[in-house]
This record gives structure tokens, C-alpha cells and sequence, in this order.
């Protein structure tokens, strides 16, 4: 791609612009060619995608006149009435409501009372502005985007961790180069494919890629190992991991003590996860995790990648930090061609969560908590530092806080639809049904517009200037290449207008002059784009912050020689594993996971929209693996219905060996009756504020067979959203005992062959005297696998039971065997008596084979 910008056609009334895809965080270039329209474009050979283009990118051009295209605003017919009809207007008119209701509601409930939730497909300049305007304009805390949803959980770790978060400290072209990539949760098969090249390059020069994944996903197919844990044990497999290179004298003892702290307490941490134990609690093999391990310690370049998979839960920023323990004690991060990176999703997901639209944040990746930070920013913005705000609710619980006393009243929305894309969806509508005054500013009348009081029409990515920062940490320019269609404007002109009408000087509707003040806000913060313009980015195809000076070239790669914390050396991080926050039981038998499809992106506003890929993927599918499939008479396209603690949402069902056959994996692009968020959990991650979007428990039944349409779920079946509260996360739970890094373990065995006669079975009892054992008095069990035999010609039960409570029923059928193994761990005290019961039908008689391993530390 080169530094041209705009061509002019002689002639034709048509030009063409070297500019950035609308959707991920690649940010591949493509050339587009517009005036005349319909507009179109090929891809471009920039440094990220090189010449290459997944089926959303080709088909972006298709919405820029989509017949449902917003081009005038909406107000609703009676301002009363928040549920009369949306009505079009001028912007006059429009513009005065949203003042209006920001001065009403500031007025008689406080500055707070107004909010502002962003997006991560904003550009810089428009995150930056929409900070500004939070603080300045409308001086509340309360802002925060959808960013909070994706990629906090790994920011909050690499902060903690490196003093610095560039979700990927090295370019994407380094994993072309690297003998073993790990890929945790991240599946760019689907979800970014023209990243694919630098995989298969790495593949075609012989690297090991290790894809640790419930499902077996598109990227997992390619890879020389999957890995399918149970959602929600990354944390233990990562601690697991250490373990195995700790036992086998793996670790990188001279990086561990010159580029680090912190390791001795880890290192007593992970001593408790013993391979056979992390074996039941993930379901990985023990083979399988030394054979990771092995070949992440002998690479000479190796890389870790985590992504949502691993992030999007409760404990998903220690999930992160276990991970960068293990690649800082085998030395990886800073070292040439190898590190830790997360896969950043949004197409300015990392410029999002630089530059002020985090409610702790301010321009730079300044904590807003800094007096000196604040001083700065307040210096540029022309303020007293002692009038900007002080950090607000994270997005969830701004959300859950909608129409409260204290919480938001009047909602400003920007390039959000939180209508579908929050966790437990049905309780965030409803929250925004609560509100005084919504205001949505979109181009498609999202889920989220339909609610609002005014819907104002924004200019697509092809009508507007800005710069995006892509997964790489490589700030590019997005040029615009077409004027957006009367009456349309983009959001930087909003703000500026809306900043005027408040009565609040300093707002710009220029990029550039906006960029330009960015830059001076930035200056001396971690994220620092003071030395960047854009005449720069178009002559150097991007820069790679920090960009400190005129003359500096950029970074690509950091902690080469130090890291950024005050002492230079990276943090270890004592982290444990904690059960997901909602187990399956008898109601919810079943983990729920949710993710990306590939002809699909976010909440499905631009994409469901799309004639070309509403044929790739015209409707959501939920996969189920044929064993769960046929135990539930669910036949390939029957329609589904997942229901939750939270809701109920139906899906045309997928049958699919790629998925686990105790896991359900649902895509969240869509809404309505097929809202997957509208299941979800919204237990919050204590560090990240990040929700559980990845495991809940679901039961799962089958509606009926194929249908072209799928029908909503009976309102009356649906759980009724809880009432406000204030949300709360829970910690982690400390380790039950004090781990030490000298553990002795003894196996312990319940086994052999025994008679059995039946009285009911109801009516369990004790087998043989053999078949009970108590935990010595200072040592604890844990019991590993249970396996048994029946000769006889009836079902019967084998019961594990824990001083005298059932724990475990294990039934074996007639003239059948089974095997179990006890993944889900529970510490058997001193002094705890467990006994193995039997149960079979009145009269029968035969003998069983039994055997229950356990193990005594």
C-alpha cells in the first residue's frame, strides 16, 4: 500500500483511496474506488493483511446504501411517550431534545445522572472527543464502552504484569517466524482470516501451533495439537503447565531472576496443580500438557496468544496472568520473535481503551486517579484539574444502574449496541427501558436505537477521517473516500455541536486538528502519540506506538530491554483456579460457551444486514455434539431452545463433533429471540470488571424440526429480569491449604471384584468393609477416577459417599462398564470418611468390578 491517498478519475466523477476495512482489529488496507455510486474496492497490499481479504471486508461496500441506511434523525412522535413511534426530523429539532434532557436531568439529579457508552469501532480521534466530552462538556464520571467486554481482562493482567498494555508487543509477522505458538481461546481462522497467512507461513516452515480450544474450531483443524479443556480451566492448565516445566527443570532461571520479580510466590502456587490433578479439573491429558510444554521451553522463538476465549470470565485477568507467568519463567516476552500477546477483537478495540472512553482513564493510558495525569490533561483541555470528574462505573454496572437513584438517567450512545452485545441482555433492556432520556447515534436502527428517545445518523467508515490502532499497536490512517449522504455527519461533529450547544468552547469536527490535540494529551503517557501525524502515517504505512518524538521511528517490539514498570522488571503473579461462577446441576445440566462466527461481526448490526453473508450465515446455530444431540431427539437444523437462570433464546441446532458433548456454543450476533446474551452470565471479573461471557449453565430442548424462520421463545416462559442491585464480583477463593513447592502425593485405590444382591434401587448400601477409606489426620484427597464393571443383567448404581452424604451417583449398565474421571475437584479433609455404596434392582445378583482411584498429599 502505498502513501498516495486519493486519485482522481478524469472524467468519471470517481476516485480512489488507499484506507482501512470497517470490521477487526487487522485493520487490513484496501483500496476503494468511489463518487458514482455504488462504491467498491480490493484489497491493498499493506503490511497487516498483504493483499489479502476475508468475505466481511469484500462486502462492506454493500451497506454504505443499504435501502435501511439512516439518513435523517428520529425523534419519538410524542416526547412523553418513550413508547410512541420514531418519527424523522431535522437536526434542529433532534439536537434540542438531547440537550434538553442532558440539562433536566443535570439539573435535578447531579452531573452523574448523564452517561456516555462508547464503542471500540470508534476512531481515536472520536474516543478521544467523547472522553473530552464526558469530562469537559458534561463534567459526569459516567462513561465507559463496549471495549469493557473484550479486551480488559488481558489489559489489566499486562498492566499489572509489564506496567504497559499493547495487547501485541511485537508485529504480527513475527508469529510467520516462530517454532511454537500457543493459542489460547482464539480461533483468527473465523474471526480476522487474512491473519491466517503468517500461521500457514509458520506451518510451511515446520512450527508447532497448539490451538487449546473447547471447540474444535477452523484454526484448530490446521494445528499439530488441539486441546479441548472445559470452559473456565484455562487458569489451572496454564498454572499446570508451569508445574511440568518447574518439575522438569525448564524454566528460564537467568531471565526469571534479571528481568523479574515475584517468582518465589508463584512458584509455591502452582506446586498444588500436579498434572493428574489438572487432568480432572480441564480434562487435558497429562501427555498433552507435557507435550506443550516440552515444545514451548525448546523453541528457540515462541509465542503465547490468548484471546476472549480465555478472558471473557470471572477470573479472567489471573486467567491472562497465568499464562504470561508461564512465558515469563520460560523467558519469552522481549526476547527476539517471542512473547505473550492477546488477539485484540474490535476494529479500534486497542486505540478505544487509550485515549479517555474507560471510566478510570484519561488520554495516554493515564490513570484518571493521577493527580499528575490529571494536571496534564486538564493543561491541554484548558481546565482546572480539580473540575475533571474522578473514575466512574465499568459498563456493566453503568448498565445495571440505568434509571436508578445514583445511576444514569440520560444515555448518550455512540457505535454501541449494548442491546445485544451485554452479558444477561433481557435485564440491560430493561434497564434501558428505565431510562429518562436515550440517545443513539448509529447509521442501521440497531436493537439498542429502537429504544431511544433520538436516533442520530452517523457517517460510515468510507465517509469519515480518523486513525484506528490495530491489534499490533500500529496506529494507521482511515481516509475517507466518499461523502456520507445529505444530512448525515459523522460523530466527531456531533460532539463538536452538542459540546457548543452545552455552551462548551474547545470542540473540533476536524480529525486532524483533533488528532493533533490527542497527540499533546498523550505526550508523556504510556500510550504516547505525540510524535505522530499524519502526514507520517501516510509516508511510513503506520507507526507503532509509543511515538514519543518527531524523530522517533516508532516501536514495534517492546521489553526488549526493559520493561514498563519502575524497576524495568516484569511482575509475576500468585493467581489460583476458581470454579466457574454458575455449575452445571440438574436444571442446567450442560456449560454454555459463546463466541464468533465467520460471516459474522459483534452485535450483527452491519453484518446481518449484509445480502452476502446472509448467505454464508443467514441464521444463528448452536452447536451440539451428537452425542447430546441424539440423547435430547435433536436432529441436524431442528430448532433449539437454550434456557438460563437469565432467559430463553432459540437456535437452529448444528450437530458437530467439534464441540464437546457436555459443551453448548452459541454465536451472539444476533438478538431478539436468539439473543445468546440474553443468556449469559453477568458475574463481573474483580480486576477487569470484565462479565462471564463464556460459561453459565444451560439446559438445552428441542423446539421442533427445521423452520426458515425462528420463532421468538413464549415471553411467558421467560425469567423475569432481577431487580436493580448493585452488581458485585466475587473474589477468588484463596487456596484451601498453603501450598509448598515440595509436594508427596500417595496413591490410594478402592478396587477389586465383589458380590452384589439387590434390594431396590432405592435403597443404596455399604458393597464390602474394603470399600471404605478415611483421610489421615493433616492429609487431604482428592479422588481422581472411578471405573466399574456389572455382570449382572439389570442397571445398577455405584454411589461415592462422603461422610455419610451422597457425593456421586456413577451407573453401569447391564452387562456394561463405565469409566469417569473426577474432574471437578473437591479437598477430602483429615479425618473424612468416603465409602463406595451399591444399588440394583430387587433380587438381582452377579458381582461388580470396582475401582476408585484417589490421591493423598
Amino acid at each position: 500500500m502505498s502513501a498516495a491517498v486519493s486519485l482522481p478519475h478524469p472524467g468519471t466523477g470517481t476516485r480512489t483511496t488507499e484506507t482501512h476495512c470497517p470490521y477487526c482489529s487487522l485493520q487490513c488496507g484496501v483500496t476503494m474506488t468511489a463518487g458514482d455510486r455504488p462504491a467498491t474496492l480490493v484489497p491493498a497490499d499493506f503490511p497487516t493483511n498483504r493483499g489479502g481479504l476475508c468475505s466481511k471486508g469484500w462486502s462492506a461496500p454493500e451497506l454504505l446504501d443499504h435501502p435501511e441506511r439512516l439518513t435523517r434523525p428520529l425523534v419519538r412522535a410524542d416526547p412523553a411517550d418513550r413508547t410512541s413511534p420514531l418519527v424523522e426530523s431535522t437536526w434542529d429539532v433532534a439536537l434540542d431534545r438531547v440537550v434538553a434532557a442532558i440539562t433536566r436531568t443535570q439539573r435535578e439529579h447531579g452531573r452523574d445522572a448523564v452517561g456516555c457508552f462508547g464503542g471500540g469501532g470508534l476512531t481515536n480521534e472520536q474516543a478521544y472527543q467523547f472522553g473530552k466530552f464526558a469530562r469537559v462538556a458534561l463534567r459526569t464520571s459516567a462513561i465507559d464502552y463496549n471495549g469493557r467486554f473484550c479486551m480488559s481482562s488481558a489489559a489489566g493482567a499486562a498492566i499489572r504484569a509489564f506496567g504497559l498494555d499493547r495487547g501485541m508487543p511485537f508485529p504480527l509477522a513475527d508469529i510467520a517466524e516462530a517454532d511454537v505458538v500457543v493459542l489460547v481461546g482464539s480461533n483468527p481462522a473465523d474471526t480476522m482470516p487474512p491473519a491466517m497467512q503468517y500461521f500457514d507461513a509458520g506451518r510451511e516452515r515446520g512450527a508447532e501451533h497448539v490451538v487449546i480450544d473447547p471447540r474444535r474450531t477452523s484454526t484448530a483443524r490446521n494445528a499439530s495439537l488441539h486441546v479441548q479443556p472445559l470452559p473456565g480451566t484455562d487458569l489451572a492448565l496454564a498454572n499446570g503447565l508451569l508445574h511440568i516445566a518447574l518439575a522438569e527443570g525448564l524454566v528460564d532461571e537467568a531471565y526469571v531472576a534479571e528481568r523479574t520479580t515475584g517468582f518465589a510466590d508463584v512458584r509455591a502456587g502452582v506446586a498444588g496443580y500436579w498434572p493428574d490433578r489438572v487432568e480432572r479439573l480441564t480434562g487435558v491429558p497429562v501427555e498433552q500438557q507435557r507435550r506443550i510444554v516440552l515444545a514451548l521451553a525448546r523453541a528457540r522463538r515462541a509465542i503465547v496468544l490468548t484471546a476472549r476465549g480465555a478472558e471473557q470470565h470471572r477470573s479472567g485477568t489471573d486467567t491472562a496472568q497465568a499464562w504470561i507467568n508461564l512465558a515469563l519463567a520460560l523467558g519469552l516476552p522481549g526476547r527476539a520473535g517471542s512473547g505473550w500477546a492477546t488477539v485484540t477483537g474490535q476494529g479500534n478495540g486497542q486505540g478505544g481503551r487509550e485515549h479517555g472512553q474507560k471510566a478510570d482513564q484519561l488520554p495516554g493510558y493515564r490513570k484518571i486517579t493521577d493527580p499528575a495525569a490529571r494536571a496534564h490533561v486538564a493543561g491541554v483541555w484548558g481546565v482546572d484539574p480539580d473540575d475533571l470528574p474522578g473514575p466512574g462505573r465499568s459498563a456493566f454496572e453503568l448498565l445495571d444502574a440505568l434509571g436508578t437513584e445514583g445511576g444514569v438517567r440520560t444515555l448518550l450512545v455512540l457505535a454501541s449496541n449494548v442491546a445485544v452485545s451485554a452479558p444477561d441482555a433481557r435485564r440491560v433492556v430493561s434497564r434501558l427501558r428505565d431510562l429518562d432520556f436515550l440517545a443513539v447515534s448509529d447509521f442501521f436502527l440497531s436493537e439498542t436505537a429502537e429504544l431511544a428517545d433520538v436516533v442520530l445518523p452517523s457517517a460510515m467508515w468510507a465517509e469519515e477521517e480518523g486513525t484506528m490502532t490495530n491489534l499490533e499497536g500500529r496506529v494507521i490512517r482511515r481516509r475517507k473516500a466518499m461523502d456520507p449522504p445529505t444530512g448525515v455527519r459523522d460523530d466527531l461533529q456531533l460532539l463538536a455541536e452538542l459540546a457548543g450547544r452545552l455552551g462548551v468552547t474547545g470542540f473540533s469536527g476536524d480529525a486532524e486538528t483533533v488528532f493533533t490535540e490527542l497527540g499533546r494529551a498523550s505526550a508523556g503517557g504510556t500510550a504516547d502519540y505525540s510524535g505522530i501525524t499524519y502526514r507520517r502515517l501516510d509516508d511510513e504505512q503506520g507507526l507503532f506506538w509509543p511515538v514519543p518524538s518527531a524523530d522517533h521511528p516508532g516501536t514495534p517490539r517492546l521489553f526488549t530491554e526493559r520493561f514498563a514498570t519502575p524497576d524495568g522488571r516484569a511482575r509475576f503473579w500468585r493467581v489460583e483456579h476458581v470454579d466457574a461462577h454458575e455449575q452445571p446441576d440438574a436444571e442446567y445440566p450442560y456449560v454454555l460457551t459463546t463466541g464468533r462466527v465467520l460471516a459474522q461481526y459483534q452485535s450483527g448490526t452491519q453484518t446481518r444486514r449484509s445480502r452476502s453473508l446472509q448467505l454464508i450465515a443467514p441464521t444463528p446455530r448452536a452447536e451440539l455434539h451428537p452425542d447430546l444431540a441424539r440423547s435430547l431427539g435433536v436432529g441436524p437444523d431442528d430448532v433449539v431452545e437454550l434456557a438460563t437462570r437469565r432467559g430463553r433464546a432459540r437456535f437452529h441446532a448444528l450437530v458437530t463433533d467439534a464441540v464437546r458433548p457436555d459443551v453448548v456454543f452459541a454465536p451472539f450476533h444476533w438478538g431478539g429471540g436468539s439473543s445468546a446474551n440474553a443468556l449469559t452470565d453477568p458475574a463481573l471479573d474483580p480486576t477487569s470488571r470484565m462479565p462471564a461471557f463464556k460459561v453459565c449453565a444451560v439446559a438445552v430442548s428441542r423446539v421442533g424440526g427445521p423452520e426458515e424462520r425462528i420463532a421468538a421463545p413464549v415471553p411467558a416462559t421467560q425469567p423475569q429480569p432481577r431487580a436493580h442491585e448493585r452488581p458485585s464480583a466475587p473474589a477468588p477463593h484463596p487456596p484451601t491449604r498453603r501450598r509448598t513447592t515440595r509436594v508427596k502425593s500417595t496413591p490410594r485405590f478402592l478396587h477389586g471384584v465383589y458380590p452384589i444382591t439387590g434390594e431396590g434401587l432405592g435403597k443404596p448400601g455399604p458393597l464390602d468393609p474394603a470399600l471404605r477409606y478415611q483421610v489421615p489426620e493433616g492429609r487431604t484427597a482428592q479422588a481422581l477416577y472411578f471405573r466399574g464393571g456389572n455382570s449382572t443383567d439389570e442397571l445398577v448404581y455405584l454411589l461415592l459417599v462422603r461422610d455419610g452424604e451422597p457425593m456421586r451417583w456413577f451407573p453401569i449398565g447391564a452387562k456394561g462398564d463405565c469409566h469417569v474421571p473426577l474432574r471437578v475437584v473437591e479437598d477430602l479433609d483429615g479425618g473424612t470418611v468416603v465409602e463406595l455404596h451399591a444399588a440394583a434392582p430387587v433380587g438381582v445378583t452377579g458381582e461388580l468390578v470396582v475401582d476408585l482411584g484417589l490421591v493423598e498429599v
